[in-house]
């Protein structure tokens, strides 16, 4: 009669209990989730997403359009969110657009770039590397390797974050560098870099700003120009093709910035913060971390997975 009774009273209580709603949650980025480098992201939203009970939503322009993106945050706040995940390549753009979804009282927490300018938008804080100081570590780190000569290779123009990325490398570099514009076109940027080895034998160095889309091309037209070996080849973010080659001896090495992390922890701290309260007290740095060749064949099979 008791175990009944009892069974009765936790049933009762269940029943009776006020349920707690799954916060609602959008991510606005200016990575597609098709891109090899945002899939990643993508990926740890959706982890987020399952491990948290969130209701998230995962958003982007078709292409790298700061009016576009703006109009994607202001479409956000309108559905008045729990909280908002969102990059922040031109906070000249994009700024505007962000203020007002904190001045909503809309919890607003910046990821992968705008590290130099989140807080003063009113963010609770940021998941990142520092663009410049990641920049100036590789530059440092090529230039102990002999490095005289290099150029970096921007495949999307206008994006302030890999801006500071080159103008870091420059700065730990300390050689000459010049920055070569690119797309997201890998055939292209194979191409280009490969025009661009031809038309000066002195380069020493290439720096990449995606593994995928500017790395792997580079490997390719450094061994199609015949310079494997003599050109050091290093990227920003990783790939299984481009830590293949740091393996190989054909790169130097990627820098992981653990986009997982960026697209993961954002999500998981604002269902925190709308559940209960709770909130890091400050940035979170998910980066540099140089990965060279006694590490890279640890992460090969990750990075194929989408996970680093």
């Amino acid at each position: 009669m008791k175990k009944t009774l009892r069974a009765f009273v936790a049933a009762a209580a269940i029943m009776t209990a006020p349920a707690v709603m799954a916060a609602d949650i959008i991510v606005v980025s200016h990575g597609q989730a098709n891109d090899p480098f945002w899939s990643v992201v993508k990926n740890g939203v959706d982890k987020a997403a399952k491990d948290s009970g969130a209701n998230v939503s995962y958003r982007a322009p078709e292409t790298f359009d700061m009016v576009a993106m703006s109009q994607l945050i202001d479409a956000a706040i309108v559905q008045e969110p729990d909280g908002i995940v969102v990059s922040i390549p031109d906070g000249d753009a994009l700024g505007p657009s962000i203020t007002k979804a904190v001045e909503a009282g809309i919890p607003v927490i910046s990821m992968n770039s705008g590290s130099d300018v989140s807080a003063s938008f009113g963010t609770l804080l940021h998941v990142g590397q520092d663009e410049f100081d990641a920049g100036k570590a590789a530059g440092k780190k090529l230039a102990d390797m002999g490095g005289k000569v290099g150029i970096c290779v921007n495949q999307e123009v206008g994006n302030v974050s890999l801006d500071l990325r080159c103008e870091g490398f420059a700065a730990g570099f300390g050689g000459n560098v010049t920055v070569v514009p690119t797309n997201n076109d890998p055939a292209e940027v194979e191409a280009k870099i490969k025009a661009t080895l031809e038309s000066n034998e002195d380069i020493d160095t290439i720096m990449g700003l995606g593994a995928s889309l500017v790395g792997e091309p580079a490997v390719a037209a450094v061994e199609a120009v015949g310079r494997t070996g003599e050109v050091n080849v290093a990227t920003f973010d990783m790939s299984a093709g481009f830590l293949q080659a740091v393996v190989d001896g054909k790169a130097a090495f990627a820098i992981d910035q653990q986009q997982f992390l960026q697209g993961y922890l954002p999500v998981i701290f604002l269902a925190l913060n709308a559940e209960y309260g709770l909130i890091p007290g400050g940035n979170v740095p998910s980066g540099p971390n140089l990965i060279t060749a006694d590490k890279a064949g640890q992460v090969v099979e990750l990075s194929a997975q989408g996970i680093r």
